[in-house]
C-alpha cells in the first residue's frame, strides 16, 4: 500500500497493522480518530520502524506504544 500521502485512510491502514503487529491489549490506544493528521510523518516512521522489524522486544514495543501515546491529541 502507498503510504506517502498523509490521509486519514492511509493513517487507518496503519494503525490496523499497528495493532496487530505490537498486539495491544488496550485498542483504544491506537484509534487512529484520536491523532492529528498533522503528525502524520511520525506515525509514520512509527508504523515503518515496526513493519521492518519483526522480532520486536517487549521493551521495543513498550517504547513505540508510548511514543504514539505521546503524539496523541489531548482532549
Amino acid at each position: 500500500m502507498e503510504l506517502q500521502e498523509a490521509t486519514k485512510e492511509n493513517m487507518t491502514y496503519m494503525f490496523e497493522k499497528l495493532q496487530e503487529r505490537l498486539n495491544v491489549v488496550n485498542r483504544a490506544i491506537l484509534d487512529p480518530d484520536g491523532y492529528s493528521l498533522s503528525r502524520y510523518d511520525d506515525i509514520r516512521d512509527v508504523y515503518d520502524y515496526v513493519i521492518h522489524h519483526p522480532n520486536l522486544s517487549v521493551k521495543e514495543i513498550d517504547a513505540l506504544v508510548s511514543e504514539l501515546g505521546s503524539i496523541k491529541v489531548k482532549k
